[in-house]
């Protein structure tokens, strides 16, 4: 049974991997930009999920995600640096931003950390709207430098084409997942779920919760500080409007809609609220009503879903076992 279900598991996940190699060709050209787009936030909303686990949540995440956007906008545009090497030391001076917030951050807890992250966010997003040199000010940052064409054989990879930058996003989100997933369930990431439920117990076995969750809160911010560096070198302009308050709430409700029992429960929300708002909202024209929609849907997940759009399949599971077994 055990083998069984184990091919099941490769066949499931094999199936999955051939879709998104196959899906971008049956798309049309502003779908493929939404496809890249979904990609680089389903890296944003799992590295948000990892801070989750240890029972903190921060309105500060998409702030992180700017500031891997900005630095490696201005390691690449500035200093020259290639944009592949600017990439990943964005990451790195996200993470070190989040080293350095997590000081006065981590001597509150619950409602007080949000409020003090929100607060920490907004003096960093104001710093990049007040400074024209090097943040450009309001306008932000404009003629990023893009991803550099690879030569594949006798054929030239432009990464302008959406389809070949979504490829490359895919990778990189893909081995983030990876990288994120063997984290969790290493003896850290269990330690993490520990300070979550109990963190008393667990410092009373000797266990540092602030080192713990200011461990978190670092690689979660590097990991959204490449979602930031991603997304920068793809639209080509970076500015403080896109890492505001608002973008910081769509990413909080496609967290809670998805769930954050697993790694996929947020992949699950961001993909299904993504469908929703390209699908239904703008083939209705009713882009507007986007506030509305998702905070009904937030609403109703609360209500009906508490543990998100994760727990529907397996309670879908229970019922449909239950309806055989009185049969």
């Amino acid at each position: 049974m055990q083998e069984r279900n184990g091919w099941g598991y490769r066949a499931t996940l094999a199936a999955v991997f051939v879709g998104l190699i196959v899906l971008p060709h049956v798309l049309s050209f502003s779908q493929k930009e939404v496809l890249v787009f979904l990609v680089i936030n389903v890296l944003v909303v799992v590295s948000y999920r990892l801070l989750t686990l240890t029972g903190e949540w921060s309105l500060a995440h998409m702030v992180i995600v700017g500031v891997g956007a900005y630095a490696s906008t201005l390691l690449a545009k500035r200093l020259g640096i290639p944009v592949p090497l600017a990439m990943p030391l964005g990451a790195v001076v996200a993470a070190l931003t989040a080293y350095v917030l997590s000081f006065p951050l981590f001597r509150m807890k619950a409602f007080y950390f949000l409020i003090g992250s929100f607060a920490a966010g907004e003096v960093i997003r104001l710093c990049w709207k007040r400074f024209r040199e090097p943040f450009g000010g309001p306008k932000g940052i404009k003629l990023v430098p893009s991803f550099p064409d690879i030569e594949i054989g006798f054929v030239d990879v432009s990464f302008f084409d959406p389809v070949n930058y979504y490829y490359f996003c895919l990778i990189v989100v893909t081995v983030s997942l990876v990288l994120l997933h063997r984290f969790e369930h290493s003896r850290i990431g269990l330690t993490f779920h520990a300070i979550h439920w109990q963190d008393k117990l667990a410092e009373a076995v000797g266990g540092d919760t602030r080192r713990y969750r200011t461990l978190a809160f670092v690689i979660a911010s590097f990991f959204g500080g490449l979602a930031g560096a991603l997304l920068a070198h793809y639209l080509g302009t970076v500015n403080p409007n896109q890492f505001d308050v608002e973008a910081m709430v769509y990413v909080l409700v496609w967290v809670i809609v998805g769930g954050t029992a697993t790694i996929y429960g947020p992949v699950v929300g961001v993909v299904t609220l993504t469908v929703v708002n390209e699908i239904v909202l703008r083939e209705l024209g009713m882009d507007q009503a986007r506030p509305l929609l998702y905070g009904a849907i937030l609403i109703a997940s609360i209500l009906f879903l508490p543990d998100g759009l994760e727990s529907l399949g397996p309670k879908l599971k229970g019922a449909f076992a239950r309806t055989r077994t009185q049969v």
